[in-house]
């Protein structure tokens, strides 16, 4: 359970304790209604104020305004929930004046400055988050001795821990995350007097000290991006997370952690230990997760790997390996469900072996240097969910057999050199909604079937939100390399999730009508290849964000359906062999950030002096002496023609300036349709794998 799922579990606990133990006196509700109105005046922005129009200063009682909860005589303010609110400027100061104030969140706004005094008079607050603001300076906790859950992570706060948490304070919290903050000075017996704390989570701070496991009580620790160092006698027997990653160790990892009989998952990836894996870790029954990234780890994987048959999720990527996969007895890990090995030196044929691990949901072995043919056994993998072999060097044909991963969703082969046409029977995998096939050799023609891929991923969705041990895409580090910066503008695009990049091969042909069954993507990527023909117009019915099919041979007019994708934010067209006129409807494409018609001469007409075309330089047109642009752009005509960009150039252009839609496609709708079946099904419950509970 994480620790945002414990702020959602307390936020019940303690308001329903409110409610049913609250003191049932005669308060001033009209006096604390006036707080409220003050706090709306003071705190919101003019431009924002229509969202609190409820708050209606002629109501008799602020206890039915939204955000707000009031005991159950409604005689006190007992609840402010205004999370995500477009609250701005420095924090209110008159909190206080809410005497029974138990419960405070005003987490993911745009709050500024430092946190004023008056927070500290707030006795009876038991809940506080102002997470994800822009709060600063120093801040003392003197006063709010009844807190249970704590959040100020991920703001701009400084000085020394220590000096915020005077011993009465600690005493009561159970939740405490200050991470991303710029804390610094020593953990050393910090929290020895929280007994009751439970959830820690002090990560990217700047702090120093020695971490030695004292704490009995605690159950999840994460105190990653520090300057830490590890002590023995590990005395923490309910201790189930435990993330020290990207630390500043060296040397070997403390046999003591092994001692650690409830933990079930151990992240000490980004530091600088030692190849010496000590022997406890076989012992850990318990220890599901394995994380040991990036800790320049050479030469053959270690042994004792093979004999981790407890662990399920191993993370070994971003070392330095060259070997050893076959004699490290990986492969007879038969339970084991993600396998990530990318970002090392691996060489050679990818091992056959591994298609013996049935079980296996995610392989990640991209950015290695394995040769040779990908294994048709790989195929039989019925349970694969995740298969990123990118950037290797790997040749020959794609596997027909891939037609059989039926519950695959991410199919990565980009940046090898991968030879022969584009399997048909792609098209059986009907959740796979993200492919990417970029810069092979692949040649032949589009075949109809691969646009049947990602029909139907609801199936595996809903399957996936009832296995509390599938595979959480969003949380694969390497899965990033598809994830660049993003602009959502686009939110209409709730639904919409798909991605297919087959761009820097040599396809030709034309793109068939049946392109209009890819209902549930969002980029497409054809350019600099062979294609040719005309556009079909049943691509104008996508819900598109990106289309790129730039350097290929298409001919014929621009379809005017083009014109009604309102979503779309990248539209590249240029150098093809376009013709006739641009649609005039396409000056409504409002959400267009990047647009390029260039180079198709045959292109003639008038681009509109108003309207969305309007807002694009001369660049966007060179190369079309046939267009008339508005004065203030230019006349591409007389321009001289610039030469074609390298295709590793464009390449790279193409990852830095289209790639950023890819984040809003994948996470946004991810999070949204995850979202909806975490309340149909477990009213919220923890999605990431990193906790798993042992089924009784």
């Amino acid at each position: 359970m994480s620790l945002g799922t414990k702020h959602h579990l307390w936020m019940a606990i303690i308001l329903f304790s409110s409610l049913i133990t609250g003191k049932f006196v005669s308060g001033d509700i009209d006096r604390e209604k006036e707080v409220l109105l003050n706090f709306k005046s003071y705190q919101i922005p003019a431009y924002d104020k229509d969202r609190f129009v409820e708050w209606n200063a002629e109501d008799k009682s602020p206890c039915k305004w939204p955000g707000i909860t009031c005991d159950t005589r409604g005689s006190h303010v007992i609840a402010i929930d205004l999370s995500n609110k477009n609250i701005m400027g420095s924090l209110f100061k008159n909190f206080s004046s809410l005497p029974e104030l138990r419960y405070l969140n005003l987490s993911e706004n745009s709050i500024q400055g430092r946190i004023p005094d008056d927070l500290g008079k707030c006795i009876n607050l038991r809940y506080l988050n102002l997470s994800n603001n822009f709060i600063e300076g120093e801040f003392n906790l003197t006063g709010l001795n009844n807190l249970k859950v704590l959040d100020l992570s991920n703001n701009g706060i400084q000085g020394n821990l220590m000096s915020m948490f005077p011993p009465k304070t600690c005493r009561n919290l159970v939740v405490l995350n200050m991470s991303s903050n710029n804390l610094n000075g020593s953990v050393d017996g910090l929290f020895n007097l929280c007994r009751n704390l439970h959830f820690l989570d002090l990560r990217r701070n700047n702090l120093s000290g020695n971490i030695s496991f004292q704490f009995d009580w605690l159950v999840e620790l994460s105190m990653s991006a520090n300057s830490l160092a590890p002590k023995g006698n590990s005395n923490c027997k309910n201790l189930e997370t435990l993330n020290l990653s990207q630390n500043k160790f060296s040397g070997k990892i403390p046999p003591e952690i092994g001692s650690l009989s409830s933990l079930e998952s151990l992240s000490l990836g980004d530091n600088k230990f030692s190849r010496d894996i000590p022997e406890s870790l076989v012992g850990m029954r318990n220890l599901s997760l394995l994380d040991l990234s990036s800790n320049g780890f050479r030469g053959d994987v270690q042994e004792i790997f093979g004999r981790l048959h407890q662990v399920k999720y191993l993370l070994l990527n971003r070392n330095s390996y060259t070997g050893g996969l076959l004699s490290s007895g990986i492969y007879e890990l038969i339970s084991i469900l993600e396998l990530q090995l990318s970002d090392n030196g691996f060489f050679g044929p990818l091992p056959v072996e591994i298609s013996q691990m049935l079980n296996l949901k995610m392989l990640i072995l991209a950015n290695n240097s394995f040769t040779g043919n990908i294994p048709h056994e790989y195929g039989d993998m019925s349970s694969l969910q995740v298969l990123d072999l990118s950037f290797n060097k790997l040749s020959g044909s794609i596997p027909t057999t891939f037609g059989k991963l039926s519950s695959i969703f991410w199919l990565m082969l980009a940046n090898n050199s991968l030879t022969g046409e584009i399997p048909a029977e792609l098209g059986n995998c009907s959740s796979l909604s993200w492919l990417n096939f970029a810069n092979n050799q692949l040649s032949g023609t589009i075949p109809p079937q691969l646009f049947n891929i990602g029909n139907n991923p609801m199936p595996k969705f809903l399957l996936n939100r009832m296995d509390k041990e599938a595979p959480e895409l969003g949380r694969c580090t390497t899965l990033k390399r598809w994830v660049p910066p993003v602009d959502s503008r686009s939110s209409e695009v709730k639904s919409t999730y798909g991605y297919i990049r087959l761009n820097g091969n040599k396809l030709s042909g034309e793109i068939p009508s049946h392109i209009r069954n890819l209902h549930n993507f969002a980029m497409l990527y054809l350019n600099d290849n062979d294609l040719n023909g005309e556009l079909p117009p049943e691509i104008g019915f996508l819900p598109l964000l990106a289309l790129n099919i730039s350097r290929n041979k298409f001919s014929g007019e621009i379809p005017k359906e083009i014109g009604i994708l309102t979503c779309l934010i990248i539209l590249d067209l240029s150098y093809n062999n376009f013709s006739g006129e641009v649609p005039r409807n396409m000056s409504n494409l409002t959400s267009l950030s990047r647009f390029n018609i260039s180079y198709n001469p045959f292109i003639s007409g008038k681009i509109p002096s108003s309207g969305q075309l309007a807002t694009f330089d001369g660049s966007s047109y060179l190369g079309n002496p046939l267009l008339e642009l508005p004065s203030f752009i230019g006349n591409p005509g007389t321009r001289r023609r610039t030469s074609m960009p390298r295709k590793d150039d464009q390449g790279n252009l193409d990852e830095l300036l289209d790639g950023f839609l890819f984040a809003f496609v994948l996470f946004y709708p991810l999070f949204f349709l995850l979202s909806f079946l975490a309340t149909l099904f477990w009213g919220g419950e923890k999605l990431s794998v990193l906790k798993m509970k042992k089924k009784k």
